[in-house]
């Protein structure tokens, strides 16, 4: 047989009690310390030993040599699981996790992050410097079809 002065009794005492929830748009949420969030790149600090690259589980992060001893890092925030193993790998800390933890968007391409040195301080790397007029006058070679 149930009581309802017994459910009656608990539901005083949840109603005199503090939420166990907060107003979350409405109130900002401060964040841990140790909060894994978002990564940021100092590309000043950065050595090009990509063992951020090779210890990412979700094969989220790119190191890109821009110029000599500069690197630009692009990561993909859709595959990046948030588990900050590239930032405890990286031996010049080059890579931090921040507190952000909003990073909802509406099109996958803006979960997209390219950070990469100070533009000014950047020389083109010879793969991307502009052709030689003798180089554009070269003809291309024929492609030749595969015997098979």
């Amino acid at each position: 047989m149930k009581r309802p002065g017994r459910m009656l009794a608990e539901v005083l005492r949840s109603a005199l009690r503090k939420p166990a929830t907060v107003l979350y748009p409405f109130v900002k949420i401060l964040m841990p310390e140790h909060f894994r969030g978002r990564l940021h790149f100092i590309p000043e600090k950065c050595i090009g030993c990509k063992l951020c690259m090779r210890d990412c589980p979700a094969n989220a992060i790119q190191i890109i040599k821009v110029a000599d001893k500069q690197f630009r890092c692009e990561v993909d925030l859709a595959r990046c699981i948030y588990c900050a193993q590239c930032v405890d790998s990286c031996p010049r800390k080059a890579l931090e996790a921040s507190r952000e933890f909003e990073l909802a968007q509406l099109q996958r391409k803006d979960l997209f992050m390219r950070e990469s040195p100070d533009p000014s301080k950047v020389s083109a790397p010879a793969s991307e410097q502009p052709k030689t007029e003798s180089a554009k006058s070269e003809p291309a070679p024929a492609n030749k079809p595969a015997n098979g």
